[in-house]
């Protein structure tokens, strides 16, 4: 197999799954490039490529998926991952932020002592949609005086303006929908 140089090469390996996870939906289906480590490792190294000229200096990975771009890029960038999660994953003190969905309100949280003041981070996920975790995400991080640096995502779904809920901070896509 030729090897995967270029975001078209990438997204060949991201299926559309029609009327999933409800009638009207059209899913982006990353298991296929996660299978291929090919795909998975090009994917990454473009994705790197994206968020090193922020000179971050930690990385924060959001659940679930996040976590498995996050860890990567960890290790590609030399940088630490911190987790945003679900409440009640966490073993420390953590602090939380809650935000808006579509039908009510969800929330997240991280360790109270991961952030370092004034320090540069990513926030990392696979996807964004309407934003909401991201914001949440990049919320917490400014609550314990880190600075968000950019926010990166392998995904971008363009016409539903997560960016824009994202006002004022960096965004970086490597694939847009």
């Amino acid at each position: 197999m030729p090897p995967v140089t270029n975001s078209l090469q990438i997204s060949s390996h991201v299926r559309e799954v029609a009327d999933f996870p409800k009638p009207g939906i059209l899913f982006r289906d990353i298991t296929p490039l996660l299978a291929n480590a090919a795909a998975f490792g090009a994917a990454i190294e473009q994705f790197a490529s994206l968020i090193a000229p922020h000179q971050v200096e930690g990385l924060v990975a959001i659940e679930s998926r996040g976590f498995i771009f996050g860890t990567a890029l960890a290790q590609r960038l030399g940088l630490p991952l911190l987790l945003v999660r679900k409440p009640g994953k966490l073993p420390r003190r953590t602090v939380s932020v809650a935000y808006q969905l579509e039908y009510g309100t969800d929330r997240v949280e991280m360790h109270a002592d991961d952030v370092i003041a004034g320090a540069r981070y990513a926030v990392i996920d696979d996807v964004i949609a309407t934003g909401g975790t991201a914001v949440a995400a990049a919320e917490l991080v400014e609550k314990l005086s880190g600075v968000v640096a950019c926010c990166g995502f392998l995904i971008e779904l363009d016409f539903l303006k997560g960016r824009e809920r994202l006002a004022g901070r960096v965004v970086e896509s490597l694939l847009h929908y």
